[in-house]
């Protein structure tokens, strides 16, 4: 059973398509982890090549943490525009199931900050992302209230 924490700390974006007619596009990014979401702050007007240096949790709570594929960090790259639906930039996927399995043996697990590609559905590069990606692991017999995002959760039901 993975039980933890995952903190993923994004730092910036680099050759980012400027989608916009006219100015700097203006990113955020979408993170997903097992049906959790967080939003980044929008970069704007820092166009092509945005910093954000933002951290952002997610909950881990798995029996799955056997099954790799599961756990996995997907960044979806957006353009905020004001008077027409955000523009997708592109998206970079995390594989984390040998962190978390890395993390649950030492008690934490590290990925220190890398560059992955930001690639379309075609799979085209289209530029890339800076992300570092942490898992603390939570034992058993420790305090089973966390405080996440301002909620005190709880692991018992």
């Amino acid at each position: 059973m993975a039980k933890g924490i995952l903190e993923v700390q994004l730092i910036d974006a680099k050759g980012l398509k400027n989608t916009d007619l006219i100015g700097k596009i203006d990113p955020y990014v979408v993170i997903q982890y097992r049906g959790q979401e967080r939003k980044s702050k929008t970069a704007r007007g820092q166009g092509s090549n945005p910093s954000w240096n933002e951290t952002f949790k997610f909950l881990v709570n798995s029996a799955a943490a056997d099954n790799h594929q599961q756990h996995k960090i997907t960044m979806r790259v957006m353009d905020h525009d004001t008077f027409t639906a955000d523009d997708f930039l592109g998206e970079s996927t995390i594989h984390v199931g040998d962190l978390i399995t890395r993390g649950m043996e030492n008690g934490t697990g590290e990925l220190p900050p890398t560059k992955y590609s930001v690639v379309l559905s075609d799979r085209s590069y289209c530029g890339e992302i800076r992300v570092g990606v942490t898992f603390t692991a939570k034992m058993e017999e420790e305090e089973d209230t966390e405080e996440f995002g301002g909620w005190s959760h709880s692991f018992h039901a």
